[in-house]
Order: structure tokens, then C-alpha cells, then sequence
């Protein structure tokens, strides 16, 4: 079940936390820079498992954190160019999302998810269009057998009714 919510994706109660990002994001920008400033640790064991795995696109990065908390990194991007320096990663395509979302249903079902909250996915840096991003997530997300909070407008510091 799809349930479009307006609010602040940090506050979500929601069980897992999703986001899309680059393999060897740099995470300074929106979604990706809250996360982290909140969970610094989730981001340095996401750039020790790029440079050990060298994760492809389409790809996911599932992180559990000591609190519980857990969010899942779907690599819709292309990766910088360069793991160093401070290159940009490169946008986000439907097909990489796509793999990325297939592998999340999958993981809902497999490790017995309770909820998940994610954003308007790789519309942001990632420049896909929100009407492919959203057909994207009715594919692969509509069907699984738990709540799916879709935040479709952030509004700082507002929890939304996820109820």
C-alpha cells in the first residue's frame, strides 16, 4: 500500500529509510546530506562497501544502524567519475532505478519489513522526470504487503501522518 505524505522524511517512523544516491556518493546534497549529518556512521560504511565491492548502478546498500535504524541506499546514479577527489557523481537513469527497486521489493519480502518511507526518488540530483519515478515505484512498491509512505513534498521539520 502507497500512501502519498507531505512532511520531513527524517522524522518518518517508518521502519526502513530509503534514498537514492551514486555508488561513492559524496552524500552533500538534500536527502543524502541529512543523512549524513544524522547518521555519519551509515555514510562511512557505505563508501567501505563501494570501495571494497565496487557496487554497480542499480544496485542497493541495506545499512542497520545500532539504534535500529535502517535505511537502504538504491544506486540509481552512475557513479563520479573518480573515487577521488570531489567529482560529481553522473544522473540517475530508469533502468538503474528499476533494478534498485526490484531489489528493495525483494528485500521487503525477504527480511519481513514492517514500513518504509522514501522520497521522490533521483529527481532531484539524479534528474529523472517524477512521472517515470512515480510509474517506477506503483511497479515495484505498490504491491508489497506493507506500508509504503511516499513523502511527495518536504516540509522541514513537519512529521507527516503516516498513519
Amino acid at each position: 500500500m502507497i500512501k502519498e505524505v507531505k512532511g520531513d522524511i527524517m522524522l518518518s517512523e517508518a521502519a526502513v529509510l530509503v534514498h537514492s544516491v551514486a555508488p561513492m556518493d559524496h552524500f552533500d546534497s538534500g536527502l543524502a546530506l541529512s543523512i549524513r549529518d544524522q547518521y555519519p556512521e551509515m555514510v562511512k560504511e557505505f563508501r567501505h562497501h563501494c570501495r571494497v565491492h565496487h557496487p554497480s548502478p542499480g544496485e542497493i546498500f541495506n545499512w542497520i544502524g545500532k539504534d535500529g535504524k535502517q535505511i537502504v541506499s538504491l544506486m540509481a546514479q552512475e557513479p563520479p567519475p573518480s573515487s577521488h577527489g570531489h567529482a560529481n557523481p553522473g544522473k540517475a537513469t530508469i533502468s538503474h532505478l528499476d533494478h534498485s527497486l526490484k531489489k528493495l521489493a525483494k528485500l521487503i519480502a525477504n527480511d519481513d519489513i514492517k514500513s518504509v518511507a522514501l522520497p521522490k526518488l533521483a529527481t532531484g540530483v539524479g534528474g529523472l522526470k517524477w512521472e517515470e519515478v512515480q510509474a517506477s515505484i506503483i511497479k515495484y512498491l505498490g504491491q508489497v504487503d506493507v506500508p509504503v509512505y511516499l513523502y511527495t513534498t518536504y516540509v522541514k521539520g513537519v512529521k507527516a501522518s503516516e498513519g
